[in-house]
């Protein structure tokens, strides 16, 4: 669902600019014209729409990085949990 929503914000950004650069052009002869900067708007709110919706997803995990990158950084933080899991395990093992 939340794929969606980010998906619907980035083609509502991408529409925006597109009005917005056809409405500069159609509207250059107009002195008193405010659609261009109505787009702007559009796109400036609809684009921290995105990025909140973005945060929020990967503070609440429903997005993940899955690049190959930052793998090798999550094995490496894996291994060292099940470490320090097991010299606690051993820690409370000893008398």
């Amino acid at each position: 669902m939340l794929k969606i929503l980010i998906l619907v914000l980035l083609l509502g950004v991408i529409v925006s600019l597109f009005s917005g650069l056809v409405f500069l052009f159609k509207d250059s002869d107009k002195k008193d014209s405010k659609r261009t900067l109505h787009a702007l708007g559009v796109r400036i709110s609809l684009a921290a729409a995105l990025i909140i919706t973005v945060w929020y997803g990967i503070y609440t995990g429903e997005l993940r990085v899955n690049s190959p990158w930052h793998q090798s950084i999550r094995a490496a933080d894996a291994q060292a949990e099940l470490e320090d899991r097991a010299k606690q395990a051993a820690d409370t093992q000893t008398p």
